[in-house]
Formats: C-alpha cells, structure tokens, sequence
C-alpha cells in the first residue's frame, strides 16, 4: 500500500510519466515503420542476391551484406547512436527528442531486422520456387505471389522481435535527450534516487514488451495457414 501512494502522489509520475510513455511510443511506432519499409527490401536480397539466389547480384550482395548490414551490426547501439547525432541534426534538424532519436534507432535496427528476414525466408522450401518458375512466373511474382507469402508467419515474428528490441534501445535513446521512459527513468530514477519512479519505469516498459509479444505472437498464428 506505500508503494502504490508512492506511486499515486510522485508528482514526477503524474506529471512525465503519461509523456514519456506517449514519446516511446512514438519513437517505437515511427522507427519500426522505417525499418520494415527498408529492411523487409534489404532481407529479400540478402537471400535472393546471392551468388546462387533467385536473382544473383554477387557484388551487390556482398557490399551489402559484408559491408553494410555486418558493420553497422557490430557496432553498439549507444555508440552509434553518438555517433549519428551530427547526421540526425541534418535530417531532422535536430539532435534531441523523439523523432531525432528515431534516426539512430532506425539505422541501428535495418540490419538486424533484414537478418532476420533473410534467415525467414531461407526456410522457404527450394522446390516450391522451382515448381513456380517452371509454371512460368517471372521471378519478381515468385516473390511476392509465393516467398513472402510462404514465410509471412516468420516474418511477423521478425518484426514482433524487432519491435522488442525497439523499445529496449529507447530507452537507451533517452540518456542523451531521446525522450521517452529512458529519459524519465535517467533524470528522476537515477539522478534523483527516485526508486519509485525507476520501478514504475520498468514496469511500464514490461507491459509494453508484453503487449507487443502478445500481439505479434497472434498475428503470426493469424497468417499461418499451414
């Protein structure tokens, strides 16, 4: 009962917290739209642009996938997101608040987010894409007609993941002027020793996990009609 007139009367958490929740979501809805526009098309050709793939571009594919997806995977998320705060200033004209934070959280995730579809879409059976060619589709309708609708359970799940990680790297995002649950949770919780605040931060940050587990899980189940 302390804990919950702790929460009720924190005049931080009536003040910031329904803010900060607004701004993560912002953050989380605005980024994980870019990634899945430019990731879903960057996964596609990981698998089909290989040197083997349905449409082979070897070159292309390794500048890509070695150069591109690999090195901005291995780099830390906080350390890219310092990095990108010159480049965020150009894009959106500023360094700090939700929508600046939404560049880096977008770059840091494309890569991981077109990894994961490639490993989706390289489950898809060989011979059903041979059994399409053969009946004459062109290879673009072998795409869209056949691998992504074969692997679309997976995909959901991809982006369920990529979302989930989304939210984690927010609140990364809110130590240096993100905005969000991070930036609630830096400046009451931690630099004020606020316990209440970072508990109800935390709390909140689990819900929101929850729920969009709990979504994306059902969505994948929705779309597999295997």
């Amino acid at each position: 009962m302390d804990f919950l007139n702790d929460v009720f009367t924190n005049p931080a958490l009536s003040k910031a917290l329904p803010g900060a929740i607004v701004e993560t979501l912002i953050m989380t809805g605005f980024s994980g739209l870019l990634v899945l526009i430019i990731g879903l098309p960057l996964g596609v050709f990981l698998h089909t642009g290989q040197k083997n793939g349905l449409t082979p571009l070897p070159w292309l594919h390794w500048f890509l996938s070695s150069i591109v997806v690999n090195i901005t995977r291995s780099i830390p998320y906080a350390i890219l997101m310092v990095s990108l705060i010159p480049f965020t200033r150009i894009i959106v004209g500023t360094g700090i608040g939700p929508m600046a934070a939404s560049v880096s959280l977008t770059i840091g995730t494309v890569p991981f987010f077109a990894r994961l579809v490639e490993s989706a879409l390289r489950d898809v059976s060989s011979g059903k894409i041979d059994a399409a060619l053969v009946m004459g589709s062109t290879k673009m309708q072998v795409i869209r007609k056949m691998l992504l609708p074969e692997a679309l359970p997976a995909l959901v799940s991809a982006f369920t993941t990529t979302l989930v990680v989304i939210v984690g790297y927010s609140a990364m995002a809110g130590l240096i002027g993100g905005g969000g649950l991070g930036r609630l949770a830096y400046n009451y919780g931690y630099q004020r020793f606020d316990t209440t605040v970072m508990i109800v931060t935390i709390i909140v940050m689990v819900i929101l996990v929850q729920l969009i587990q709990f979504i994306g899980d059902w969505l994948s189940r929705k779309v597999d009609h295997r």
